[in-house]
């Protein structure tokens, strides 16, 4: 599959969407992304159900409008959040048969199915994702069923809410496989969420083993089941080394809060002088190290972000060192130029 045809524009594959979580990519503007080469934005149903609220974005004119992105914005389910906040903390709430309960600064948010697709038909959004049961690959194999009996539920839910919504245009839904590293789980979600009609699926559940690395065997094998003339997406997988493993699993789709949480933390990404995406093709540079502190040159020579087209190492330094927000954007502009560049190489 070579390209993604969206209400707001058309996305050439393989494509990395930088997350927006809450309606923002931290630091820099839609200017700033489009100048980047980004195609799209991921951000979060359930965060952006909190803060502003669905009423006040649909009154808005939509996520578009009220960001003012005018390319394709995905919207994530906040099935992701059952994983990473309830697992973490149970009193913030928990998951029932028909939805799932949040409780967060003394007020309760409740994400059912038909909630979850109306809420983002309301945003506007190019990309809806089915409302999942994340889990943990660790967690126990009657965790993992459970999981997988929830998913296919609730999907069913969420493709018959949108299919008889009048308000979707030319939207698409996307589903997200479940099924721990339980292979015949994996299949069983897969071969259910195919018949009920998603045009693409992400790969659920953590997508790394217990020790950092890629879970290659299970995401290749997921990829599999996926037939290939969908979008293959691999959610939450940003190490640039692990993006070129998954392309070439198959996998055209990629989100992660990498480039931009690292770039605020003073990592940036510089590819080597010969690049060779089979074997190391990048290093890291730490702007604050003492070594740059007159270093005339660009952050790199092989980009053409705004960074490196305008600014010093030295001077990105000083910013940096000084505490200064147009440091924190240069870095972000630098480490989502390169992703871009990334994935046109591995187009």
């Amino acid at each position: 599959m070579k390209e993604m045809i969206l209400p707001h524009g058309t996305v050439k594959l393989p494509a990395f969407f930088p997350d927006a979580t809450r309606g923002v990519v931290r630091t820099v503007d839609s200017t700033d992304l489009e100048n980047c080469g980004v195609q799209g934005l991921v951000m979060n149903t359930y965060h952006l159900m909190t803060k502003p609220g669905p009423a006040t974005i649909k009154n808005l004119g939509g996520l578009h409008s009220f960001s003012s992105w005018n390319k394709p914005i995905i919207t994530d389910s906040g099935g992701f959040q059952v994983f990473s906040l309830l697992r973490e903390n149970a009193s913030l709430g928990e998951i029932r048969t028909k939805e799932i309960i949040f409780k967060r600064d003394g007020k309760k948010t409740i994400l059912s199915p038909e909630k979850c697709i109306q809420s983002q038909l309301s945003y506007g959004s190019d990309v809806l994702m089915a409302l999942d049961y994340c889990t943990h690959p660790d967690d126990p194999y009657e965790t993992q069923v459970k999981a997988v009996d929830t998913t296919i539920r609730w999907g069913k839910q969420c493709m018959d809410t949108f299919s008889q919504a009048k308000n979707k245009g030319s939207a698409q839904l996307f589903g997200i496989i479940q099924g721990g590293n339980d292979k015949a789980l994996r299949k069983e979600c897969a071969q259910a969420l195919i018949q009920q009609g998603y045009t693409g699926f992400g790969f659920g559940g953590w997508p790394l083993t217990e020790d950092g690395c890629l879970a290659e065997e299970i995401l290749a094998y997921t990829a599999e089941l996926i037939p290939n003339h969908m979008v293959k997406y691999a959610m939450g997988v940003g190490k640039p080394e692990n993006i070129v493993a998954c392309v070439k699993m198959g996998y055209n789709l990629f989100d992660c809060v990498i480039p931009t949480r690292e770039a605020r933390h003073n990592r940036l990404y510089v590819f080597k002088e010969e690049i060779d995406l089979n074997r190391d093709f990048y290093q890291y540079i730490y702007p604050l190290d003492d070594d740059y502190r007159r270093d005339p040159r660009p952050i790199s020579d092989k980009c053409d972000c705004h960074a490196c087209a305008n600014y010093s190492r030295a001077y990105i330094r000083h910013l940096l060192s000084i505490g200064d927000g147009l440091g924190s954007r240069l870095a972000t502009i630098h480490n989502l130029r390169f992703f871009t560049m990334l994935m046109e190489m591995l187009a």
